[in-house]
């Protein structure tokens, strides 16, 4: 790395590339598919046949006729127009933890054993699959304290939804659901937290940080009464302080016959640290995708974990996975199972990943990934100390964790670019995006990074240099960081309204053609 000069010279590829669906000519092909010999027709008779007539397309679906070559090209053009985490430093993506997924349990997951398993198979044919589950249970279950885990939910809000329900389905059992009808977090927490609460009809109330950073226990204290349902706090919340009052604000809930849930996104720099169960909470979740090292991007693949105390067992998501001494099995006859929050038992992928990161780094490695993570960040924040125009307001002199949320503001004040502006810009450099933070932005002109504990002194040095040029940019030629992206496959800046407006989104071709097509 000593000889590389920084920041880079970068400059992405672009093609003029089109939708694969706007490929093609009739009658190309990539493959021939053998035709079935006179005595396979004979023995098995017609293909057509063994489709229920509810089933059969009234006519053949419109794919692209490509020969193989146009087919690699066009993904091997697209490729180059990507930026992710085998391309780039990811520090940038706060609260995201993007760590490095070693590539041999890209081996295991690609593997038939497992690319080939239905959901639908009987249990005997899958125990492989189902012990590594029932084992990443047991993992969880030390590193939380808590005493079972649901493993079903397909991300971290989706665990968080299980988590409420859970909530929900508790007091209803107590005769308590008209009663227990609050649910206290915190603006820095995450907002699938009051999302998930809303959602199933709670009342939300939100704590604001008092003057150390912290949610304000005084606050607390006010809100808490025999409404309050549950509490729903991280720790450390985004800013990465860490709440060293957390005890206090677990037994105030709990003197109110509350639930209290720890939200464990941040879990990087605590990990073999602190445990859920060891501050007295009741439930907590961990996003396996992030924590325990599964790649992720465009919203997947993803798994959350719901771990909860054995009060609340009960009430998880069904089916569990079960070890009778002999053999795996999935369990759905739980009478008091909130039922599924997504689809058969969860998502293998992601779980097989969980099971090989925790198996190859052992107790001692995962201490080691929350102190290393700590030291990471807290070497960065130094490096940045210096950036004009950058600062880091709430408690400041503050110790800080495994991230921090930082702010633009006088940068703003003094150049009119805003963190928006050098969102965009970070792409000129060959990073693929930095984050700001979650709505309502708390602190003005936002900046979360985050540098895990897989980036070297030498990748936090090219990713500090890199910020430090672009506050450069912006007090002396500011235009240069307001029209960016300059050097990216895009070119252009993205019209916000397609990522905002949800009768505009396009996740599918039909999507597309119906609703960015219309005036066409």
């Amino acid at each position: 790395m000593a000889n590389i000069n920084r920041p880079r010279d970068f400059h992405e590829a672009r093609w003029d590339e089109p939708i694969i669906m706007e490929m093609g000519e009739k009658g190309k092909r990539g493959v021939l598919i053998p035709q079935a010999s006179d005595k396979i027709k004979k023995t098995v008779g017609s293909a057509e046949g063994l489709i229920p007539a509810g089933m059969v397309r009234k006519k053949a679906p419109a794919l692209p006729e490509m020969s193989q070559m146009e087919v690699l090209r066009h993904y091997m053009r697209l490729s180059q127009e990507t930026i992710g985490t085998d391309i780039n430093i990811d520090i940038g993506l706060g609260t995201c933890t993007m760590k490095y997924s070693p590539k041999i349990n890209e081996q295991f997951v690609r593997s038939e054993k497992l690319q080939e398993v239905h959901p639908l198979q009987d249990e005997s044919t899958i125990q492989g699959i189902l012990e590594i589950m029932y084992k990443d249970e047991q993992y969880l279950k030390a590193i939380s304290g808590m005493d079972r885990v649901g493993l079903q939910a397909g991300g971290g809000s989706q665990a968080i939804f299980q988590n409420v329900s859970i909530i929900r389905a508790y007091f209803e059992s107590k005769g308590l659901a008209d009663v227990k009808n609050e649910i206290i977090t915190t603006i820095l927490s995450h907002p699938a937290n009051p999302g998930a609460a809303a959602t199933l009809g709670y009342k939300v109330i939100t704590l604001y940080p008092g003057e150390d950073g912290l949610p304000d226990l005084e606050a607390l204290k006010a809100a808490v009464n025999e409404h309050t349902a549950a509490l729903m706090i991280t720790n450390p919340e985004d800013t990465g302080i860490y709440n060293d009052k957390i005890r206090q604000f677990v037994d105030l809930v709990h003197s109110v016959g509350g639930l209290c849930v720890y939200d464990q996104a941040n879990l990087n720099g605590v990990f073999g640290i602190t445990r859920a169960r060891d501050a007295g909470f009741d439930m907590c979740h961990y996003n396996l995708h992030k924590s325990f090292s599964s790649p992720h991007g465009c919203q997947g693949p993803a798994a959350g974990a719901s771990c909860v105390s054995a009060e609340l067992a009960g009430f998880l998501a069904s089916p569990t996975v079960e070890f009778d001494g002999e053999k795996y099995y999935l369990r759905y006859d739980n009478p008091e199972s909130i039922g599924k929050v997504r689809k058969f038992y969860g998502v293998p992928a992601v779980l097989l990943r969980t099971y090989a990161y925790i198996r190859s780094m052992g107790p001692d490695g995962m201490k080691a990934v929350g102190e290393l993570s700590i030291l990471n960040n807290n070497y960065m924040l130094k490096k940045m100390s210096d950036i004009p125009g950058l600062s880091m307001p709430m408690a400041e002199g503050k110790f800080r964790m495994e991230q921090a949320r930082m702010s633009w503001e006088q940068l703003t004040k003094d150049t009119g670019v805003t963190t928006d502006d050098i969102a965009r810009r970070v792409v000129d450099y060959g990073f693929q995006d930095y984050f700001a933070s979650h709505h309502p932005r708390l602190i003005p002109e936002p900046f979360t990074p985050e540098p895990v504990e897989s980036y070297s002194k030498d990748d936090i040095d090219e990713y500090v240099e890199a910020i430090r040029s672009i506050a450069k940019e912006a007090y002396e030629d500011p235009d240069v960081v307001k029209t960016a992206p300059h050097k990216a496959a895009l070119a252009t800046q993205i019209d916000e309204s397609y990522l905002t407006e949800w009768e505009k989104f396009a996740t599918t071709w039909r999507g597309y053609k119906k609703y960015l097509c219309k005036d066409k």
